[in-house]
């Protein structure tokens, strides 16, 4: 399809990553669509999870869907690709009225989905996961060579040569897992790419590969159904958008290059919201250092950190993938034992990987990986929320479960977290609802110190802005916190002060309002070339 050139960019050409960011705008008003959906409803029990979902996607567009979490995104991303059955409404295919019975019937079809949450298994090879399911075969016997030989090409077009076709997944980065995931989703005829929240698990520079990969199947007539909260990758790549609501479309096919920013959001939360970063009032002269950090090292990971964080006071730790930032909040929390240096709270030395000295000291920790390290997934609301204070609501041998769903409920109401209902499996809820549980769990355990690695990942914008304004009220309560996040904006926008980290190694440390995006980024890359 034609397609117009003209360069749409917020970043100029010749910045720090050397290139330029191309949208296209598709010229024909009128294409034939490739996937219309019409009036569909999905219902849970007595949730209705869509209400009447409308939705066209043309031949080789990136049409962005927008929601906040519990709009229904999944469910329609689950109903076509074939994991679940819609119970009224139209879905047609090039025209025509088809019914998506099962992920391989998607397939059949010409519409792979990678999902937020990744799909790989561990244990298996690159090229084994890829053709997991479609297996290469010559006369019924297992074709490896020329697996390998595919996935070769496959890692070549995706911008990961180095990759090998028999490496072991489950020793590849989260980052590289996703390769693989897009892969197997690219080693297929397709001719419809649903793309989850893609870009969650990967820095700058494999953004920037993603982006180029999403270009190359759209100027092959591929379209790109993307999902994501980061409005600003919509604006670099997406054509069109769909915003949903309540399992309902509230806006179709709206030109990205015609809607600005602020309408989308009021088209998703269905308010205006003028400040996404709250006001920061400043911290008191008087005010005691509550986090001490000296010197701590954890061998092949990172080494001579120090830092302080005084009551009510948000320090930000900014830099790449890989950087060490992860494994900083873990050794602080006690989850990694330090291999030097000492962490001490309110003066009070903690021993190094104990977990639970740091936690009888009032320290918390919401993980990266939320799912994997801090929730149980299969376990309600109320067990997750008050899994760090178990003492509190022991009643002899057992535990008060009425007293621990009470507590649950008021966090829950607090938190606006939906639906309000302790009872409910945890697995079953959004991201945003899934980060706002962590939260619960330590505002009930009450803290000194709170460590929030990645906070606001795969939480759409409507649940930022509140755990924005959280984060905010913790500190004026005087919590010290300590937050890290990818995205070099919400850590200077949440911060009053950020220590930037390249390779193990903190490069600086200054007031936020010393120091822009652009300044943090050019020292990460000269500390990294370093």
């Amino acid at each position: 399809m034609p397609r117009d050139s003209q360069i749409h960019s917020d970043t100029p050409c010749g910045d720090i990553w050397g290139t330029c960011y191309v949208r296209y705008v598709i010229k024909d008003d009128h294409p034939e669509s490739l996937l219309e959906v019409r009036g569909l409803i999905k219902t849970f029990g007595s949730t209705r999870a869509l209400q009447g979902v409308t939705l066209d996607v043309r031949p080789g567009e990136v049409h962005c869907v927008l929601g906040q979490n519990g709009a229904g995104k999944s469910t329609l991303i689950k109903t076509l690709s074939g994991a679940h059955q819609p119970d009224e409404g139209d879905i047609r295919w090039n025209g025509k009225k088809v019914t998506i019975d099962n992920p391989v019937a998607a397939l059949e079809l010409g519409i792979a989905t990678m999902y937020q949450e990744l799909d790989v298994v561990d244990g298996l090879s690159i090229a084994e996961n890829i053709f997991l399911g479609h297996e290469k075969a010559t006369g019924g016997i297992l074709n490896r060579r020329e697996a390998n030989k595919t996935t070769r090409a496959l890692m070549e077009r995706l911008g990961h040569p180095q990759l090998s076709p028999t490496r072991e997944v489950g020793t590849l980065s989260p980052a590289n897992q996703q390769i693989v995931s897009m892969a197997r989703a690219l080693s297929h005829d397709i001719q419809l790419m649903i793309m989850d929240e893609p870009s969650a698990v990967l820095d700058t520079e494999e953004v920037d590969n993603l982006f180029r990969v999403v270009e190359e199947l759209t100027r092959q007539g591929i379209a790109v159904i993307y999902i994501s909260h980061r409005l600003e990758e919509i604006e670099r790549i997406g054509d069109r958008i769909t915003v949903l609501k309540d399992g309902k479309s509230v806006a179709s096919n709206l030109a990205v290059s015609e809607t600005p920013t602020r309408e989308l959001i009021s088209l998703m939360t269905g308010r205006d919201v003028e400040n996404v970063f709250p006001e920061r009032p400043g911290i008191a002269a008087d005010a005691p250092v509550v986090l001490e950090v000296e010197d701590l090292a954890l061998a092949g990971k990172f080494s001579d950190v120090s830092l302080n964080i005084r009551a009510g006071e948000v320090v930000g730790i900014a830099g790449l993938v890989g950087s060490g930032r992860s494994e900083i909040m873990e050794t602080i929390a006690g989850h990694r034992k330090s291999t030097h240096g000492k962490v001490r709270v309110n003066g009070a030395v903690l021993r190094p990987g104990s977990v639970k000295q740091a936690v009888n000291a009032d320290m918390g920790l919401a993980p990266e990986e939320r799912k994997s390290q801090g929730l149980l997934l299969e376990e309600p609301i109320y067990r997750n929320a008050t899994l760090s204070t178990f003492a509190r609501f022991a009643k002899g041998p057992l535990l008060d479960e009425a007293a621990e769903r009470e507590a649950t409920a008021q966090q829950m109401i607090d938190l606006e977290l939906r639906p309000a209902e302790p009872n409910r499996i945890t697995r079953t809820l959004s991201g945003g609802n899934q980060q706002k549980i962590m939260l619960a769990r330590w505002l009930i355990h009450g803290t000194n110190v709170l460590l929030l690695d990645e906070p606001t990942r795969g939480v759409d914008v409507g649940a930022r802005v509140e755990i924005y304004a959280l984060i905010r009220k913790l500190a004026e309560a005087g919590t010290a916190i300590l937050v890290v996040s990818s995205e070099i904006d919400e850590v200077l926008g949440l911060a009053d002060r950020v220590l930037v980290l390249a390779d193990g190694r903190v490069l600086d440390e200054r007031p936020t309002s010393e120091i822009d995006e652009h300044g943090v980024l050019d020292l990460v890359m000269k500390g990294s070339a370093a």
